[in-house]
């Protein structure tokens, strides 16, 4: 079995439905008096790539961070799968959530970073092999075998004893989506993953991310410049400014014929 056909048969998590798989419900968050998300309401289905595009400082990354609990809101709540993501029930009231309830719930969700974040004492094969071992439980072998077979797909096959300071800056990031994807997330979020290479490396990552959107079932949530890619991969766009959302469709017509000024004006800065 191919590496592509593990990850939309791997039983480990619910069948996709199509179904709300994501849901910001009147998130607030600050930084000091700067409101950056101002009561943003969004959902995301399973199964659907959704990109935020806007300008910088709109609140893009902090949605991934609010995901990866890297940050919590100040008001509102995050469901993943339906359930409370920072906050739990008891006794039939709403509270803030224990660490033990977050990480059941972010376990369901993958990033991959601006930066490469690979630990430099390991080689490709364990920095895809520490979490699935260490956090899911997976025996040695059965992690190891996962990680070559995505290796393979990112087209690092014979890779697997590299140290990061052996890899091109493009290698590591493709160890970083493997290792993403090694932990069998429902959810992908990828921040800008290609601002931190060199331009003649970015090309071949964002095949390999096109390859995992058209192969895979894997829930895409992706904030991105490259709007050529985001045409590309995406089943809506969100257009991000002050925020908030101030208009999202298909990719078609969010790139063809966007309605708010804002977008127009950001697009024609960008393409």
């Amino acid at each position: 079995m191919s590496a592509d056909q593990n990850l939309t048969k791997d039983q480990s998590n619910p069948a996709v439905d199509g179904k709300e798989l994501i849901r910001f419900d009147k998130v607030t968050k600050r930084f000091g008096s700067n409101v950056v998300l101002d009561e943003l309401d969004f959902s995301v289905n399973s199964g659907k790539h959704v990109t935020l595009i806007g300008p910088s400082g709109s609140g893009k990354t902090t949605i991934l961070r609010l995901l990866m609990t890297l940050l919590k809101p100040e008001e509102g709540t995050i469901r993943v799968g339906g359930k409370y993501l920072t906050h739990e029930e008891r006794n039939g009231k709403l509270v803030k959530a224990g660490e033990k309830h977050i990480r059941e719930v972010r376990k369901n969700i993958g990033m991959v970073f601006q930066q490469f974040n690979l630990f430099p004492n390991m080689s490709a094969l364990r920095n895809i092999t520490e979490a699935p071992v260490s956090v899911l439980g997976l025996p040695k072998d059965e992690a190891e075998e996962r990680a070559r077979e995505l290796l393979d797909m990112v087209g690092l096959g014979d890779k697997t004893d590299a140290y990061p300071t052996q890899l091109s800056g493009g290698q590591q990031q493709r160890v970083a989506i493997a290792r993403a994807l090694a932990m069998r997330p429902q959810v992908l979020l990828l921040d800008e993953v290609t601002s931190a290479l060199d331009p003649e490396l970015v090309a071949g990552v964002l095949d390999v991310l096109r390859d995992i959107a058209h192969t895979t079932d894997i829930t895409m949530l992706c904030v991105t410049h490259e709007m050529g890619f985001a045409r590309d991969i995406s089943d809506q766009v969100l257009m991000f400014d002050s925020g908030r959302v101030i208009e999202s469709g298909t990719a078609e017509k969010m790139f063809n014929e966007p309605e708010h000024e804002r977008t127009r004006e950001f697009l024609s800065a960008v393409l």
